[in-house]
């Protein structure tokens, strides 16, 4: 079975526009999207402090094989994100050193996976920011095929190509590409609000009297 490259083209953000979103933090891109759009829980930094903010380059991989995932990796433009959707699955590794290396030499801005990877400890020394579920020592075969730039389900969340992928120790965040105009002042704004909680809270007041929730109900 042959790898398919599916003809997309989106619209590619200005340094301008990504740098202003490397400001923002995973939760708060969450927040703003009503606490939607994080991915599952379990898709986390190989190594903590690491950070993505670059747009999404697809895979949706045949289960256990990762010759898409070799393609995806080798046409990714520099600051693109390689995100591969395999399902969970963390019984088979969809990449490890190679395509990590390989990545890094051609400036991709990270690799999101929803599944396993392995060689962790090279890829933890290495300066690109790898998320997955986990990892394992089997390996993935690469002759089944699969598809390159389609929408995909990422954890539990939507990822067309283009979309912008945020990640930090918290996780990851999607943000949709056709909202991210309309998205980045509510983040600022949002921003702007945890700063006054900050300073609230440090001038003796309560969450409870900050946020204006959980008063008390005096029963007998």
């Amino acid at each position: 079975m042959t790898v398919q490259l599916r003809r997309t083209q989106f619209r590619v953000l200005t340094r301008d526009e990504l740098d202003a979103w490397r400001a923002i933090p995973a939760a708060v891109a969450s927040d703003v999207q009503n606490r939607a759009m994080s991915m599952a829980g379990g898709i986390q930094a190989l190594r903590p402090e690491w950070r993505i903010c670059g747009q999404a380059r697809t895979v949706a991989p045949t289960p256990g094989d990762n010759a898409c995932v070799h393609l995806a990796c080798s046409i990714a433009l520099p600051g693109e994100v390689v995100v591969v959707a395999a399902g969970g699955n963390t019984d088979v590794a969809m990449l490890g050193e190679m395509i990590a290396r390989q990545s890094i030499l051609r400036g991709l801005g990270g690799l999101v996976v929803d599944g396993a990877v392995r060689d962790v400890g090279a890829i933890r020394s290495f300066d690109l920011p790898v998320f997955a579920r986990g990892a394992v020592p089997r390996g993935p075969h690469k002759e089944y095929g699969g598809v390159v730039d389609v929408p995909v389900s990422m954890g539990g969340v939507a990822v067309r190509p283009g979309d912008l992928i945020l990640g930090d120790d918290d996780g990851v965040t999607v943000v949709p590409l056709d909202r991210i105009d309309d998205l980045l002042p509510l983040a600022k704004a949002h921003l702007t609000k945890e700063t006054a909680w900050v300073e609230a809270l440090e001038s003796g007041r309560t969450l409870v009297e900050v946020f204006g929730v959980a008063e008390p109900e005096l029963i007998d």
